[in-house]
């Protein structure tokens, strides 16, 4: 499943690192374009993980129209193949209201996703799931990774080991094929003279995206997010375990339960981890031979952009 190449081609792209400015670029691209913007951010689509997720402010979603944020509540899964389901009911209504769709955002699994298709394997085996779930409990939190390296090291390679519940579905998928999910998911670009033409990702200098990753780790703080933290305990029905490994919520989160020792530790830990996080992103990104690196910061970066696509 795929987004169908007729809608692919009218569609822009805008990914990169955490904390790269997406999203202002993302607004101005949009009022040049006459566009509307469709989240490309995995954890966006929980509602009330506002501040820790950088999701656009009310200010911002009323200057351009954005989809496929609070789709879901923070107790709730969500796969990649219900991302792509939205992403074509939105693109569909865009398109029709004679506007153009702009995907920005830092998640290279549904960007790839959109471009190539998303591979849904086998229905989920909750009684392996939950056992799985169980020994990882027990033999620590490496064991999960360690079994997924022994039997696909190429998905275990891309998951980081505190991705659990991507890391259980490639095991999952491996015992019920019995091949890796890797090399079932190896579905290729399109051919050259069929890829989309707008398909971009910042790339910004090491050392000036790690002081802006510090500096907004900081101002997300300031901001409010460990308030919101705290609400999202209280709900009925407290985050599932996708929202839980979120950046900077599983920090906060494992200090609020004493699993950290100091507000200090867990604050350092937010903004180390991120690093490595942009760190995979640009890897990511730079990989994917549908994207065109656009160096950052420059003079006007929607200008190089227009530019690019001409």
């Amino acid at each position: 499943m795929r987004l169908p190449i007729e809608v692919l081609h009218q569609c822009w792209f805008l990914a990169g690192p955490t904390a790269s400015g997406k999203t202002a670029t993302a607004i101005a691209l949009a009022q040049r374009l006459n566009g509307e913007i469709l989240s490309l951010d995995s954890m966006a689509i929980y509602r009330g993980m506002d501040i820790g997720t950088a999701k656009p402010s009310a200010k911002e979603q009323a200057a351009v129209p954005h989809h496929l944020i609070d789709l879901v509540d923070p107790h709730e899964e969500f796969s990649t193949a219900q991302y792509l389901q939205a992403a074509a009911t939105a693109c569909e209504e865009i398109l029709n209201r004679g506007h153009v769709p702009i995907f920005a955002g830092g998640t290279g699994l549904y960007l790839r996703s959109l471009l190539r298709g998303v591979f849904e394997g086998p229905p989920a085996d909750w009684e392996l799931r939950n056992e799985l779930q169980q020994q990882a409990e027990e033999q620590g939190p490496t064991w999960l990774h360690q079994q997924l390296m022994a039997v696909d090291p190429v998905t275990a390679a891309r998951l980081h080991e505190n991705d659990q519940r991507r890391v259980i579905r490639a095991i999952e998928i491996h015992r019920l094929t019995g091949r890796p999910a890797s090399v079932q998911q190896q579905e290729g670009p399109l051919p050259a003279e069929e890829r989309p033409q707008h398909v971009y990702w910042l790339s910004p200098p090491r050392d000036w995206l790690y002081d802006r990753i510090n500096a907004r780790v900081d101002s997300m703080l300031a901001a409010g997010w460990l308030a919101e933290v705290q609400r999202l305990l209280q709900l009925p029905n407290p985050p599932g375990r996708t929202a839980r490994q979120a950046l900077g919520y599983k920090e906060l989160l494992d200090w609020s339960a004493g699993e950290i020792d100091s507000f200090e530790t867990a604050v350092d830990l937010i903004k180390t981890r991120t690093r490595q996080f942009a760190k995979r992103q640009h890897t990511w990104f730079r990989n994917l031979e549908e994207c065109h690196e656009v160096s950052i910061p420059a003079d006007d970066l929607v200008d190089t952009l227009l530019h690019l696509s001409d």
